[in-house]
């Protein structure tokens, strides 16, 4: 059948434009559609801001990469190299043009593109952040679902513990007490382990500290959350009596329908965390000198390199949106009844 359509594709064109014109009716085709065009004003809007933020911070980057010693006839020979003796408007429209063909501009601090740059640290801090939520999620399922087959028993007694201390700890401190106890202590990791281009048993074990710094907190909010909806559903819900009446297994009930129905909550409040995510990306790479984009942004800041700013500020934008667009996806996966059509969102 395979066969006999390719042959029917390359004999007949207008079998190519009815195929295309149906992908392009499909839903979710149009539901991807409408999601970019909703990024690109979100896009607009994250960029200006962060410029107009930039530029109101005191300080001349020019000034600060050459030190406080700098001569003002040095200080403005890098201004006009720099580009920095334009006006405002100026400045966000060359860059904004630059975007638009896929250059981000130079970075000041080491005059070299910041596509580049961002190229070279963007894989680390997607591992960081996989690791970190995948772990998060994977855990909290588990734990949720072992919790909410005996409310209030010894085991949901424990993970409610465990999530409380987890909500209690702020990301920056949890990631201090974990290398005081895994790495000074007991020496299981490295405080400063930057062996990523090793094997990944090595980038693991290096990216272990950071990630569980991270995820930490997202485990406990996962686990609340995901518990307390599945028990509701199991409490309340007639087509988990149908299917009691029915005689399926406790564990298949407890699985396979309350949990299904459930993760509709958790991948709402995963996307919502995204931000969230990416903000602790930015503190909790500085503390374990991992080479990524948030310790990068950090540094940037510090010197107002604007260019590398932005650049990095787009790619996280670009991140939460399709962050956004997978869980509108994902709806569509768990529950075939969802459907986007014309109206939909």
């Amino acid at each position: 059948m395979a066969l006999a359509q390719q042959v029917q594709l390359q004999r007949d064109p207008g079998a190519r434009s009815d195929i295309a014109r149906r992908a392009a009716g499909s839903p979710a085709l149009q539901l991807v559609g409408r999601r970019l065009l909703t990024a690109i004003p979100v896009l607009l809007g994250v960029t200006f801001l962060t410029f107009v933020v930039m530029n109101l911070i005191p300080g001349n980057p020019a000034q600060l990469i050459l030190g406080i010693n700098a001569s003002p006839a040095a200080i403005a020979k890098l201004d006009v190299q720099l580009g920095l003796n334009h006006p405002f408007w100026d400045r966000y429209w060359l860059w904004l043009d630059g975007l638009l063909h896929g250059n981000l501009g130079t970075a000041y601090s080491n005059q070299q593109s910041v596509n580049s740059d961002i190229a070279q640290y963007l894989p680390t801090t997607c591992w960081l952040l996989l690791y970190a939520l995948v772990g998060a999620l994977v855990l909290g399922v588990i734990v949720a679902v072992l919790s909410a087959r005996k409310p209030n028993g010894i085991f949901d007694r424990i993970s409610l513990a465990v999530s409380m201390i987890g909500l209690s700890f702020a990301p920056y401190a949890l990631a201090e007490v974990l290398a005081w106890v895994f790495a000074v202590r007991v020496h299981w990791f490295n405080v400063i382990d930057n062996n990523l281009g090793g094997n990944p048993f090595s980038a693991i074990k290096a990216l272990t500290l950071p990630a569980a710094s991270i995820g930490f907190g997202l485990f406990a909010v996962y686990t609340r959350l995901l518990r307390a909806d599945i028990v509701e559903q199991m409490q309340r819900e007639d087509y988990i009596v149908t299917a009691k009446a029915k005689g399926v297994a406790p564990w298949r009930v407890l699985v396979v329908h309350a949990t299904k129905n459930s993760l509709f909550t958790l991948i709402t409040l995963v996307a919502l965390n995204l931000g969230t995510l990416i903000g602790a990306v930015a503190i909790i790479e500085p503390i374990f000198s991992v080479p990524g984009l948030g310790a990068e942004l950090i540094n940037a800041i510090q010197i107002n390199d604007l260019p590398l700013i932005e650049g990095i500020v787009v790619v996280f934008a670009l991140v939460t949106v399709a962050g956004n667009l997978i869980a509108d996806l994902l709806y569509a996966v768990l529950d075939p009844r969802i459907r986007y059509g014309s109206s939909g969102s």
